[in-house]
């Protein structure tokens, strides 16, 4: 048998109207006195006129609720009861102002999501807290930004580089921007053409990721139709655009699937833009943890030795690449030939160099 559904006393309205601001309003999404009346009714089967609503809104306010409102007009009412002429304001544009910009929750729960020490079991419950501190609109948009880094450039434009994107892959809109590059001075300069002019990136942007500390997006450049990735803290001027996206699955490498963030990722262990393949990489068995770390549980261990192993993944070939070179010579390509050759030239370019610097 169902529940009858039981009507809140008068006594709580000032709680509701909490709970309504609180759900439908940000600094970007406003409720008339009307609207909130409204609401009451369809979600609470509660009647309140204006009168009553700026009563408790002013009550909520009192309390410390930091409640804004847009602009607040005097107008004369009957009162029902006496007849007599009333002065009263109305106010309109009524929002909750939120402790967290959105930005800045976005930046929390992604840390959670990929957090080792946080347990599968209690994410749902603190990432579910999270977005209760904001509105509605909100969680729609937590999905494009996964993985936080440690520590953020001290950058005033960031956040609404974030939000900017954020707009775009909503919106399923390309974007342009200018990109950055320090020069020997520490200060950062837009990338310039030969002829000198500031170069324009036009990019259809898919997800925001980080990566050892440093926020990327994927994208697709717009003169090629393979993926790119580009430091989101050096992105500026950022410009949504009318023209819509390319769609991921149209690029190369996408097997016509939309992109899955994880795998990306994890084939793509220090962001390079390359081809993903095969890669066998034979290694002392105490690096398998640091293999585990970087390639996932996905990689396939075989050929054991005493001493040795050989390992398989499924990984970007410049990532494969400088795996090999920050752990040689305990890590060693075998397979694909070409990378392990590439990799083995650098090697002796390498010795050639510090020869040459010392004389020796």
């Amino acid at each position: 048998m169902d529940k009858l559904m039981v009507k809140p006393a008068k006594k709580l309205l000032p709680m509701l109207i909490l709970d309504i601001l609180r759900r439908k309003t940000d600094e970007s999404h406003h409720l008339t006195q009307k609207e909130i009346g409204d609401l009451l009714l369809a979600e609470y089967d509660m009647s309140a006129d204006r009168k009553s609503i700026r009563r408790n809104i002013d009550n909520l306010v009192d309390m410390g609720y930091d409640i804004e409102f847009s602009k607040c007009t005097n107008r004369e009412v009957k009162d029902a009861k006496t007849g007599e002429i009333e002065t009263t304001s109305a106010m309109s544009g009524v929002w909750l102002a939120k402790d967290f910009e959105d930005s800045e929750l976005r930046l929390i729960i992604d840390s959670l999501l990929f957090s080792s020490h946080v347990p599968q079991s209690q994410l749902g419950d603190l990432i579910d807290k999270l977005v209760g501190l904001s509105s509605e609109y909100f969680e729609a948009h937590v999905k494009h930004i996964h993985s936080v880094p440690s520590t953020l450039p001290a950058s005033a434009q960031l956040f609404w580089t974030i939000d900017q994107l954020d707009a775009a892959i909503s919106a399923k809109r390309k974007v342009s921007f200018n990109y950055l590059d320090y020069g020997i001075d520490k200060k950062q300069y837009p990338r310039r053409r030969p002829d000198g002019t500031v170069r324009e990136y036009v990019v259809s942007p898919y997800q925001m990721a980080a990566k050892d500390g440093k926020y990327y997006l994927i994208c697709n450049y717009d003169k090629y139709d393979d993926v790119s990735n580009y430091r989101v803290d050096r992105i500026a001027n950022v410009q949504v655009l009318d023209e819509p996206l390319k769609p991921f699955s149209t690029l190369q490498g996408s097997q016509g699937a939309p992109l899955d963030l994880a795998k990306y990722v994890q084939e793509h262990v220090y962001m390079y833009s390359s081809a993903t393949s095969r890669v066998r990489f034979r290694i002392v068995k105490r690096m398998a943890g640091d293999v585990i770390d970087e390639f996932g549980l996905g990689v396939r261990f075989e050929d054991e030795t005493d001493d040795c192993v050989t390992v398989s993944a499924r990984v970007n070939e410049r990532a494969a690449q400088q795996f090999a070179k920050n752990f040689a010579p305990d890590v060693l390509i075998l397979e694909p030939k070409r990378l392990a050759e590439k990799v083995r030239k650098e090697a002796e370019q390498t010795v050639a160099a510090y020869e040459e610097m010392t004389g020796e």
